[in-house]
């Protein structure tokens, strides 16, 4: 029953696709958090490279721009060994009309295993995941304002290296909520580990009215929202997504709403400060603090290739 439900396992309840943290199960998190343990030591190895995906051809298709998911993505798939294949959205056929459907069958039929697939539509990879070949997995690498699962496991790969116990720990999500993929993707996974408080914090405007049936406190005071965290998540704010109204400015969110050395004061002293990256500097995030003793935000890319690479390796491995 919980492969019929959940189109990201299997009939043995094994992850064959990664569209969502939604629904899955807490076994299936940890095993990926376990698993990106063992691959943090590739990155000091002279050769750094183990042959998991050997023979394997993962196509990477961003439909949207990206810096850092694109490169870690293929970074982890070329040290799996995999064939890695960048297309060039810009220049395919997609430009010329053809349905994503079709470009997604003519990719198979070169003989694809899996699609990374990051879309500015929320559903995109659960349409390819429902219509790609038996063999072929898809992972979202992040679609509209719906999911963004591996930086969701990276950010709780990161809590977990700096925090030990999910447990006892006060979360809070700060900023753009309402435009904001990872954010999603980030509660779903909390309230799964066990987090027993999870906050966001922001503007009427900016906070989705769906969030405390998610089970989150929700915040509109920054001083309230961050009082006594243990973890502090600020989220870029996304001004492409925005339509006229939302905010008066961002310099009047940057006071009410971003991120310095005084409201971090509120916080326990022992905080980290964590973001998905790109960093608007001086808006939702001081530099003194992006740069201070308690981020980790760097240290958030380096683990998300060793996540990255545990995902493909685990969704390679099982079949549907």
């Amino acid at each position: 029953m919980l492969a019929r439900s959940n189109p990201q396992l299997n009939a043995h309840g094994e992850l064959v696709h990664l569209l969502t943290t939604e629904g899955l199960p807490k076994a299936v998190i940890l095993h990926i958090l376990d698993t990106a343990g063992t691959f943090l030591s590739v990155n000091d190895r002279d050769v750094k490279k183990v042959p998991l995906l050997r023979g394997k051809s993962v196509f990477n298709l961003f439909f949207e721009n990206s810096t850092r998911t694109r490169t870690t993505f293929e970074i982890a798939a070329k040290r799996l060994s995999a064939d890695v294949i960048n297309l060039d959205i810009a220049r395919s056929s997609t430009a010329k009309g053809e349905t994503l459907l079709d470009t997604v069958a003519n990719l198979s039929a070169m003989h694809a295993d899996m699609f990374v697939v990051r879309h500015s539509e929320s559903g995109a990879p659960y349409l390819i995941a429902q219509h790609c070949a038996p063999h072929v997995h898809v992972v979202n690498a992040g679609d509209g304002r719906h999911a963004h699962p591996t930086q969701g496991l990276l950010d709780m790969y990161t809590i977990r290296h700096y925090k030990k116990d999910f447990t006892n720990l006060t979360v809070a999500i700060v900023g753009d909520v309402v435009h904001s993929r990872v954010a999603r993707s980030d509660i779903h996974a909390l309230t799964t580990l066990g987090v027993p408080e999870v906050r966001v914090v922001g503007p009427k405007t900016l906070v989705p009215s769906d969030m405390k049936a998610m089970g989150v406190r929700v915040c509109h005071d920054m001083a309230e929202g961050i009082r006594g965290a243990d973890v502090i998540v600020m989220l870029r704010l996304q001004n492409e997504r925005m339509s006229g109204g939302m905010l008066p400015s961002a310099g009047e969110f940057a006071k009410s709403f971003g991120l310095t050395p005084e409201k971090l004061a509120l916080a326990k002293p022992d905080a980290i400060v964590m973001h998905p990256g790109p960093i608007n500097r001086g808006v939702e995030i001081d530099s003194s603090v992006a740069d201070g003793s308690h981020s980790v935000i760097l240290p958030q890319v380096t683990f998300g290739i060793a996540v990255r690479m545990a995902a493909l390796s685990i969704i390679a491995g099982n079949t549907r």
